[in-house]
């Protein structure tokens, strides 16, 4: 089925998931689109983050895809819900693929999750991690600072990173957990540095690696994957702006062969 996979995110933080699935799934085309105009969702009410959630998978679904990921944690808790029931393709979200990983490395039981205001307001993680274990202790920590960082094409200044890190996490880093979701995708750009602030003693979860297993396995069990034969093909729809996503895409994936296409996306 030579049909493309979307991946939707509110900005570049998507990346992190597309570039994952092109790891993991080299045969496969994608059409990714980022909702740069809008971004951040974090910071938004749900009822807003599902509206314009359902109108960007609207789109991709469009395009003729034939799996839709919801590569954005704030999205995914607010509207994963509607979209499973809205289309009769494959959805997958971020959290529970997270979640699951987070059960699997902790040896402790005890969890911190670093994410955006709407991801740790709907408490999807603690749900998500309780439904499978109601041993876990989770704490969640909202993170406002962090994906600016990433959108603003800060995240390579070390020392910036460094005090925004310290002002967010210093009260976490005595704790005992010894596991971190990344509960948003733009964090897997600030990894490195969230692991150095911790000296390396708490797991790091990026969540965009476990999702990339649950597409290939979603498709493995649908008989859904490209022919060997395919040439791949990418597509990057960018509902903005585009240079800084451009930046940010040859920075974080220079392998990548692509088109960009500009859209402008209004509220209905």
């Amino acid at each position: 089925m030579n049909r493309p996979i979307g991946v939707m995110d509110s900005g570049v933080g998507g990346l992190t998931v597309a570039k994952e699935i092109m790891r993991q799934l080299p045969d496969e085309s994608i059409v990714y689109f980022g909702d740069l105009d809008r971004c951040p969702y974090g910071s938004r009410s749900m009822e807003e983050v599902r509206r314009f959630t359902l109108q960007v998978a609207d789109h991709l679904v469009s395009r003729g895809i034939k799996m839709l990921v919801v590569a954005c944690n704030t999205a995914t808790a607010a509207a994963l819900h509607i979209l499973e029931k809205r289309y009769d393709i494959p959805v997958i979200g971020v959290i529970n693929p997270g979640a699951r990983s987070a059960i699997q490395s902790s040896s402790n039981q005890d969890v911190i999750v670093l994410a955006t205001e709407g991801t740790v307001a709907s408490g999807a993680y603690p749900k998500a991690i309780h439904q499978i274990s109601h041993r876990f202790k989770i704490q969640s920590t909202a993170c406002p600072k962090f994906v600016p960082l990433v959108e603003e094409l800060r995240y390579k200044d070390k020392v910036v990173v460094r005090i925004v890190l310290h002002q967010t996490l210093k009260h976490l880093a005595d704790t005992r957990a010894d596991t971190v979701i990344l509960g948003c995708t733009h964090y897997p750009l600030l990894a490195d540095e969230i692991k150095d602030y911790f000296y390396g003693r708490k797991k790091v979860i990026d969540s965009g690696y476990e999702t990339a297993r649950e597409v290939s396995a979603m498709l493995t069990m649908l008989k859904g994957h490209a022919s060997p034969q395919s040439n791949p093909e990418h597509l990057m729809i960018v509902n903005g702006e585009t240079g800084r996503f451009e930046y940010i895409l040859k920075d974080w994936m220079p392998f990548i062969e692509y088109r960009l296409e500009q859209v402008e996306l209004k509220e209905e």
